[in-house]
């Protein structure tokens, strides 16, 4: 362990172990980042620091309950979480039928009644299929070959079954296995994968 430059490893093991300092350190050393990150897309300074707030408060929440896995990438977990809590953020707001404002305008550019979809439907789309994308690639080779037949590349089970030299049957299985494990990778993380 470095003394005098711990690594975020080093830092979250710290704190994990009782070191209530470390988790200062961290949060001082990735503020700007996560801070900016969150910003560029909300654009308002109040939301901003609310977000922030929550991003580190789940952030803290997660170490305490052992559910952070250090991959060497800390600051990479610590955006996905604010970049979650901005899509729930936005998912709120267009459940509640509110709208970006500015002092108190409504904007209309950004508003349902005047466009099929508004930036934060694109931003919330965007990131569902960067989810589904990871899960199709998280599955087995033989399982991950039929999903991409089947529903990017809008092939029949008896046009998979051709292609793969399997029956209709072994793929039919395939595509369910694929889905199982999808569905509890999904419950695992927690992950939300609809618009409202």
């Amino acid at each position: 362990m470095r003394k005098n430059n711990p690594s975020d490893y080093d830092l979250v093991k710290q704190y994990v172990n009782g070191n209530q300092d470390s988790i200062d350190v961290l949060i001082l050393r990735h503020k700007d980042r996560v801070y900016t990150y969150i910003y560029l897309i909300v654009k308002n300074h109040q939301l901003t620091e609310d977000l922030f707030q929550d991003t580190f408060i789940k952030v803290i929440r997660s170490l305490r309950l052992g559910k952070y896995k250090d991959n060497g990438k800390f600051l990479a977990w610590v955006l996905r979480i604010a970049h979650n809590l901005i899509i729930d953020h936005f998912r709120k707001e267009k459940q509640n039928n509110t709208f970006s404002k500015d002092d108190y305008e409504l904007d209309i550019f950004n508003s349902s009644k005047f466009c099929d979809q508004n930036c934060e439907d694109d931003l919330i789309r965007g990131q569902i299929h960067d989810d589904i994308r990871s899960l199709v690639e998280e599955l087995p080779p033989d399982q991950r070959e039929v999903v991409i037949l089947r529903h990017y590349k809008d092939l029949s089970f008896k046009e998979i079954a051709d292609q793969t030299n399997v029956s209709i049957n072994t793929a039919l299985g395939r595509m369910r296995y694929a889905l199982i494990n999808m569905r509890k990778s999904i419950e695992d993380r927690n992950m939300s994968l609809t618009i409202q």
